[in-house]
């Protein structure tokens, strides 16, 4: 009898933690509802940044003007221009002399020239060694990078062509060796399935983080913490409280922006949605309990909101592997990934969009955000204050 009375005991006060919980949250969601700041940060502005940095932050180049300095004037230098050229990656901008690169790099006219030196078709005619001379303007260090990748995939396509005009014949023979490339979950190489999982982990990072950065530096100004402190209601309470409604918007939020990648940028969606959405619920819980604890430590939503943006949106873009790879960081930056939470994120979407990844491969980056949600939760509920310093 006194064992069921303790268990009758418990559960009337896990009910009794549940209506207050739940009594703080309704609380919380009006003040979301009545605050639309807080509808746009949490549902306009990632649109928005995901619309901007995906259409403005793009590694696809194309139609890049490229000068022709043809010394030679044949019909193998004309059709060399045209492989070049044909494929309209590299456009021509015109005739010019090699003297005048230093100019037209300087105006921003051309990001190439090439240069066909004099005799080209004499030497191939010959079966001589023939070099090309490419200038390109290296101020912009991708844009060269392309030229050059561009360039040198081109003339090695023309150099395969002529090679196999003269194999050609009635007794020639196949090439002994023939090399195909498959590029596997991005064949075209867009920028926008590479960009959008990452740019979806960093903006949820700075919203959430945001979102609940100023929820207690609020009440903190506004004077309403005493009657919290006043009211039956725990630390851990209050704080589960102030988090559910934000967790459920945040939710949200994470299935606009990959909806709205997958329609505007066709983003796939190859693996488990549940396991997405799971991911997705211990990054959120996390970001969202750093926002709070910085809440509690600074008191104040000025500085909140620069130590939320600081601690977000930094560590998120530049740590997180969203555009530069991890494994090329100098190794104490590696160290330092690996305690923010968008690196593991950033992983687990492009490994369930793009390769339809299930749980036997991410289990690492999950385990990863739920221990880093559990390990904030924690240490924001043990800095909580219960009572008026």
């Amino acid at each position: 009898m006194r064992e069921r009375g303790g268990q009758i005991l418990g559960s009337e006060r896990l009910r009794r933690s549940l209506i207050r919980v739940g009594a703080m949250a309704g609380k919380e969601t009006l003040h979301i509802l009545r605050d639309p700041r807080t509808l746009y940060l949490a549902l306009v502005m990632p649109v928005l940044m995901l619309f901007l940095f995906g259409y403005g932050v793009s590694f696809d180049l194309d139609r890049i003007p490229v000068a022709i300095s043809d010394l030679d004037r044949t019909e193998a230098s004309r059709a060399l221009v045209r492989t070049v050229t044909g494929s309209h990656e590299l456009v021509s901008a015109g005739e010019a002399d090699a003297a005048e690169a230093d100019r037209l790099f300087r105006r921003g006219r051309v990001a190439a020239m090439l240069v066909i030196p004099s005799q080209y078709g004499e030497k191939l005619a010959r079966r001589e060694r023939v070099s090309l001379q490419l200038l390109v303007d290296g101020s912009d260090v991708v844009v060269a990078n392309q030229v050059l990748s561009k360039a040198d995939a081109l003339v090695r396509a023309e150099t395969r062509r002529l090679a196999s005009v003269e194999l050609a014949g009635p007794g020639a023979a196949a090439a002994p060796l023939q090399v195909k490339l498959w590029t596997r979950y991005n064949p075209a190489s867009l920028s926008a399935l590479f960009m959008v999982p990452g740019l979806a982990a960093y903006i949820l990072a700075i919203t959430a983080v945001l979102l609940t950065a100023l929820t207690v530096a609020g009440e903190w100004e506004r004077g309403s913490m005493e009657q919290l402190f006043a009211s039956p209601v725990g630390r851990l309470e209050i704080m589960l409280g102030k988090l559910a409604p934000y967790l459920a918007l945040g939710m949200l939020e994470l299935l606009l922006v990959v909806a709205f990648g997958a329609a505007v940028f066709d983003v796939p969606v190859r693996g488990s949605l549940t396991l997405f959405l799971v991911i997705g619920f211990f990054f959120l819980v996390g970001m969202l309990g750093q926002g709070l604890l910085i809440s509690i430590l600074t008191k104040n939503q000025l500085v909140a909101t620069q130590a939320g943006t600081i601690s977000s949106l930094l560590p998120s873009l530049l740590l997180s592997g969203m555009v530069f790879p991890v494994e090329n960081m100098p190794w104490p930056l590696q160290l330092l990934s690996r305690v923010i939470p968008a690196r593991y994120l950033v992983h687990a979407l492009r490994g369930i969009l793009l390769k339809g990844n299930g749980l036997a491969a991410l289990w690492p980056d999950l385990l990863a955000v739920a221990v880093f949600a559990v390990l904030i939760v924690a240490f924001s509920a043990a800095r909580f204050p219960r009572r008026l310093a």
